[in-house]
């Protein structure tokens, strides 16, 4: 596939932006903003698309076939969405199927939660409720503030998908908590998962590399926002429920304040945390990914292989 340059002036695309125009193609795009449209486009169509494996890793464990079936519809969203972001990549000149298919597992760029295999049937429900709420989070700050029109407009239909995946979440949480044992088991879940989603949003604000995310308005929150933002609805569905996590609202501020030490080094085989670290060490372990990475991206780079295999039998 032939490499898009990007004609437009810098100056000429933040004129634009300033008579609030929505950047339509890459006519209207200058070298910066492309290269930054495409960095955000590849984290979103990468999470969408790994999700899928993840998923499917603890749909195997639903505890009836409806369940599975809801499961697998969820799947099958996070495969349209992830298909809707790799397009207007391949839009922008951009080899989707390069970047999917032949890539190193350790170069795909979602976040480190989805390298933590699900086992469980309850590990998925708090997957629905966590994951999807922070994915619900940043599209939907997507969908009303990106300045890249094409994307806006397909959010349009991954917004509301993604709602009805938070809902699975909370609606089979509760379902699950109304036994002592549910509990338990939704506590250790969430013991682990609510750390890894609180990371989800990234950097904090005064460490974050690439600002054109919020220069160029592709987005319209920051990660700290965002993680406030995640935090204002997932810490009172756990408060509910009775289960403990790591945040409160502080009454003066009115902000939620994570109280253990964050961020903190995980042990992702016992699915443990284990004491404060700083951002340098967090940025290692997702540079190294973790346990499910190669998994994870094999399961989703079989299928091409083996019918490339079958190809080179036939010739």
């Amino acid at each position: 596939m032939a490499t898009v340059t990007a004609p437009q002036s810098e100056e000429a695309v933040l004129e634009r932006l300033r008579k609030q125009q929505l950047v339509e193609t890459v006519e209207h795009m200058s070298p910066q903003y492309l290269e930054g449209i495409k960095r955000i486009l590849t984290v979103s169509a990468d999470t969408e698309l790994i999700s899928a494996p993840a998923y499917y890793h603890a749909a195997v464990h639903a505890p009836s076939l409806n369940a599975f079936g809801s499961a697998v519809s969820i799947i099958q969203d996070e495969l349209a969405h992830a298909h809707i972001a790799y397009r207007l990549l391949r839009d922008l000149g951009v080899d989707s199927d390069a970047l999917i298919f032949e890539r190193e597992p350790r170069q795909f760029k979602y976040p480190y939660a989805f390298d933590v295999p699900l086992d469980s049937w309850v590990e998925m429900i708090v997957a629905n409720a966590f994951y999807d709420r922070a994915g619900y989070t940043l599209l939907g700050d997507v969908h009303r503030n990106t300045t890249f029109g094409p994307w806006k407009r397909a959010l349009v239909k991954v917004d509301k998908e993604e709602t009805f995946h938070l809902r699975h979440g909370e609606q089979n949480m509760r379902k699950i908590n109304q036994t002592a044992a549910g509990h338990d088991e939704l506590q250790a879940a969430v013991d682990w998962m609510f750390l890894l989603t609180v990371e989800w949003f990234g950097l904090p604000d005064s460490l974050k590399k690439h600002n054109e995310q919020l220069g160029y308005g592709f987005k319209g929150s920051s990660n700290d926002e965002l993680r406030q933002i995640w935090m204002s609805t997932a810490v009172p569905l756990c408060e509910e429920l009775g289960l403990k996590v790591p945040a409160h609202l502080d009454a003066e501020t009115q902000k939620y304040v994570v109280h253990d030490p964050f961020p903190q080094h995980f042990d992702a085989q016992a699915k443990r945390w284990e004491g404060a670290c700083g951002w340098d060490d967090v940025l290692r372990r997702w540079k190294a990914r973790g346990p499910a990475n190669d998994e994870f991206v094999g399961m989703v780079q079989r299928g091409k292989r083996e019918m490339l295999r079958l190809l080179e039998q036939d010739a």
